[in-house]
């Protein structure tokens, strides 16, 4: 199959998965914080700094090539002036101005221009770069609060579960403690939020809420001293329990830190700064993608080889001109004096006899021609700039196959994370309602606490995997933007 129908029919397949992506999605443009913290890593990041600074010294070189040699100007002036029959030479100055062959400064200036603009596809990939990084931070730390936010209402359902536990162990009345637990169940995660948090980390209570001490904890150890019944398991597995969720919202708290001080030192921020997390909206990306006609024309490291290879083959041809002649064109001007007569015509003393001078000025036109005898060097020179545009082109094609298994690599793995969204989905919802089953048993007394509690390990694992997905979802578009070139 053609490869541009290939092209194109995936980028509409990833448009139709992204259609349920976007529906559990509800952003709001004034709230999206991603590309705000993308513009700060351009305008702060050294590297960023470093590479367009590449770019403009490349510019400055397009001025310098393409121009004349320096004329060259010499005088000399006789410390004794030169007795010559047209007067006494005094002084001799020349100007000379050198040209190169035909076409030379044309050849130049071209090289010079297309290794500019392969500096600055090479400016693009920094930022496509430096753009995937801040955006795989960002989904990570996306990942960490929302499984902290996770974690922390289950450990708020175990919260009321140890009372419905203790209330049952003292014979008191379970039905308020259900009922509190089933809406507990009702509104709690459905999966990662689309709005940020207040804190800008989603970390402000959460090392409060693990540490202090629980009501019905310290009743239900009050309880165990006085009774010791076999129900008293019940509420030490609860406890169990509370202390794992408290410790993983500890573990994933402190990873959040440490990835927050990341992100800012990548967009050029203070280490301490707040960031605002929220999950983009990818519907403007994959019409992007399904608009593009061309997917590998936008691409930096193509376009950067693409440039290089002409700038070599421009350099072959500097080369050859090279070993053509110079031309030189100039000017000699000869100062002379008046130089008067001197000695007798048939004189007797054998004096000769000179004639006076007129000691008129001289110009006289020069040209002057190099000759690039020495064959070798500039067949050298040839042959050097066509193995580095063979490189260059070899290095294109070893590109352009790595794009093509990369892009469909991760075009793969966008689907595959849309299709587990929707697969847990299902799953939440499932075991959510087979989570209120069983507290209504438990509540009766037909229950087992263990199948809750196994009931509850599961529905962490797959509002986790849930947002995983999701992540990796956003992770592989952000990969498939810096393979095009977006």
């Amino acid at each position: 199959m053609d490869r541009h129908i290939i092209r194109k029919v995936a980028a509409r397949v990833m448009i139709v998965a992204g259609l349920g992506w976007i529906c559990v999605q509800s952003t709001v443009q004034a709230q999206e914080g991603l590309p705000e913290y993308l513009e700060m890593a351009m305008q702060n990041n050294p590297a960023i700094q470093a590479s367009f600074k590449q770019y403009e010294a490349a510019l400055e070189k397009v001025n310098q090539k393409g121009a004349l040699p320096d004329p060259q100007f010499s005088a000399g002036i006789f410390l004794r002036p030169m007795e010559l029959l047209m007067g006494n030479q005094r002084a001799e100055m020349s100007l000379m101005q050198m040209f190169p062959w035909f076409g030379m400064n044309r050849v130049q200036k071209d090289e010079a221009m297309l290794m500019a603009e392969a500096k600055f596809h090479a400016f693009r990939e920094e930022k496509n770069r430096l753009a995937f990084q801040v955006k795989e931070a960002y989904y990570q730390m996306l990942l960490l609060e929302s499984n902290i936010d996770v974690t922390s209402e289950n450990l708020e359902l175990l919260h009321i579960m140890e009372e419905l536990a203790l209330i049952k162990y003292q014979g008191g009345e379970v039905s308020a403690a259900a009922t509190s637990l089933q809406n507990a169940m009702r509104s709690g995660p459905s999966g990662p939020k689309s709005a940020p948090r207040q804190d800008g980390m989603g970390m402000g209570n959460q090392g409060n809420a693990a540490s202090a001490p629980m009501p019905a904890q310290s009743q239900a150890m009050n309880s165990m001293e006085s009774t010791g019944s076999g129900k008293m398991t019940d509420i030490m597995r609860i406890q169990v329990q509370k202390m794992a969720l408290e410790n993983e919202i500890k573990q994933a708290s402190e990873s959040l830190r440490a990835l927050k001080i990341r992100f800012n030192q990548l967009i050029g921020r203070p280490y301490q700064s707040d960031v605002r997390l929220l999950f983009p909206d990818i519907s403007a990306s994959t019409m992007m993608l399904d608009n593009s006609d061309s997917i590998w024309v936008n691409n930096p490291m193509l376009n950067m080889l693409e440039k290089e290879g002409q700038a070599y083959r421009a350099q072959a041809e500097m080369a050859k001109l090279e070993g053509r002649p110079m031309m030189g064109l100039g000017l000699n001007y000869m100062v002379f004096s008046p130089r008067p007569e001197s000695g007798m015509i048939g004189g007797m003393d054998g004096m000769e006899y000179m004639p006076s001078g007129m000691g008129n000025n001289m110009v006289m036109p020069m040209v002057t021609l190099s000759l690039p005898i020495y064959r070798k060097k500039y067949k050298s020179m040839q042959r050097e700039a066509e193995l580095w545009r063979d490189n260059a082109t070899l290095q294109k094609q070893s590109v352009l196959e790595n794009l093509e298994t990369g892009f469909e690599a991760e075009l793969v793995a966008f689907q595959n994370a849309q299709r587990t969204q929707m697969l847990l989905q299902e799953q939440v919802k499932m075991t959510r309602q087979i989570l209120e089953i069983q507290v209504t048993s438990y509540a009766s007394g037909e229950g087992r606490l263990e199948d809750i509690l196994s009931i509850m390990k599961e529905l962490i694992a797959f509002d986790q995997e849930f947002t995983n997905s999701m992540v990796e979802a956003h992770t592989a578009l952000a990969r498939l933007e810096a393979l095009i070139g977006i």
